[in-house]
């Protein structure tokens, strides 16, 4: 196990190839669902690079780079037990980028853009409305105070040198709100193919006026070089593939969607913003990167944040807590699971109300005992199953702010529902004794095989 990050994206491709995770399409796979139709096939497995894609000549695309939590965790430097804690110390300790004026991805400048020439695009899904840019790190800066912020934003093709965009209500768009409030564009920076610690510290929870960068330089030790777009001062990462620099256009709205996303149903089309754009900058053996939606490398890149910014709430209410996990099974959004070392019977209860305020996509909470691995979800059924009783350890909040995503929402309005699948403090003896045979877990005792 190597114990520091890996610095790149070249790096990390290199690291999966060598181990082999890393599978080759032939060249010239069609962009039109084929190739996200692979790259799914092998997803949680191997990552997937594909030369030529419909005749893109000069850039590849590659997805699933970072689609199981063993893989992310490897590539910050860490293993799976410590990945929450590494997140949530690079959270609270981030570091200044570090500014340089000359960068590799400033190696080909392109004025007059035409992004389905220029960029091998795909279209993922069977209804999605056209080729969408899915893991473009979107930069801007906080027109009152130059502070950035960074997200990841579907963005979806809608001419020539133009972008639909939605924009959820946090600190992009308030940036925007801001901006088109004066009358001004805002600009911005759209930034394809980062390393792994990069692409993870674009999803941190943090205040606004933050800078997800500096989380960024924190999870690779070393501050982040970044560089000033050719056409705004939007700072960027120098060592990035690609970047599309452009203007959010102020009281301009076109129609944008349906497009699959990560509850694996379609998120609708609407009126939304419209992103023109001014420039592309690239290196001259630029890679493009693709995140199918749904997959893995799409759910885990919202889980991880989530988990560390949960953990490190819950902790601080609740020294009991030990470990959480929004499983998969939850689109690794909307279930979350507790281990808690448990002090009084009441305290579960408390901890669901703090799990559903600390994130408004949190719609159902287990909490369940220190025995119970909350990374196994047979083993949080197990415990539901046997240590809950809905008449007593049900609780439930109809009508609370949920996931707009959500199809099964009413205007983003959802119940929540909490289930305490802890043992009672006071119950007589072997009640919940969990049964266990001696030695059934030494693996010597398979000696005992005849053909062993």
């Amino acid at each position: 196990m190597r114990n520091t990050p890996v610095p790149t994206l070249r790096g990390w491709l290199e690291r999966l190839d060598e181990s082999g995770r890393l599978a080759r399409a032939r060249s010239g796979i069609p962009l039109r669902f084929t190739l996200a139709a692979l790259a799914k096939r092998l997803d949680g497995r191997r990552a997937t690079y594909f030369p030529e894609p419909d005749g893109h000549h000069s850039i590849p695309v590659v997805s699933g780079l970072v689609s199981t939590r063993a893989w992310i965790a490897e590539a910050l430097g860490t293993d799976e037990a410590g990945l929450l804690d590494r997140y949530q110390q690079a959270i609270e300790a981030p570091l200044a980028c570090r500014e340089t004026a000359r960068a590799s991805v400033h190696e080909e400048v392109v004025r007059n853009v035409d992004l389905q020439r220029d960029l091998p695009i795909p279209v993922h899904n069977e209804h999605d409305s056209g080729p969408y840019i899915t893991a473009g790190l979107v930069i801007a800066a906080n027109p009152q105070t130059g502070d950035q912020n960074v997200s990841i934003n579907r963005l979806q093709v809608s001419g020539p040198d133009r972008l639909g965009i939605l924009m959820l209500p946090r600190d992009l768009h308030r940036f925007y709100d801001a901006a088109e409030a004066r009358g001004e564009a805002l600009a911005v920076a759209v930034v394809i193919g980062v390393d792994p610690a990069t692409l993870l510290a674009s999803q941190a929870i943090l205040p606004l006026n933050a800078d997800e960068l500096e989380v960024a330089g924190a999870l690779h030790g070393a501050p982040l070089p970044v560089v000033r777009c050719v056409s705004n001062p939007v700072r960027v990462p120098a060592d990035a593939e690609i970047v599309i620099e452009g203007r959010l256009l102020p009281h301009e709205r076109a129609r944008e969607g349906p497009f699959g996303e990560f509850p694996q149903y379609y998120g609708p089309a609407g009126d939304r913003q419209v992103l023109v754009v001014d420039a592309l900058t690239r290196r001259r053996d630029a890679i493009f990167h693709t995140i199918v939606p749904a997959a893995m490398e799409h759910l885990l890149l919202g889980a991880i944040p989530r988990e560390a910014s949960l953990l490190s709430l819950l902790r601080r209410s609740f020294p009991s807590v030990i470990d959480v996990h929004l499983p998969v099974g939850g689109v690794c959004r909307y279930h979350l699971y507790v281990q808690i070392r448990k002090r009084w019977d009441g305290e579960p209860r408390n901890i669901m109300m703090g799990a559903f305020a600390g994130h408004a996509d949190i719609k159902q909470v287990v909490v369940v005992d220190e025995d119970v691995d909350v990374h196994d979800p047979q083993a949080v059924e197990w415990a539901v199953a046997t240590r809950f009783q809905a008449g007593e350890d049900l609780v439930v909040v109809p009508g609370a702010q949920g996931s707009r995503l959500d199809p099964s929402a009413r205007d983003g309005r959802v119940d929540k529902m909490g289930l305490d699948a802890t043992r009672p403090l006071e119950a007589e003896r072997f009640r919940f004794t969990v049964v266990h045979v001696p030695g059934e877990d030494d693996p010597e005792v398979e000696r005992w095989l005849a053909d062993g």
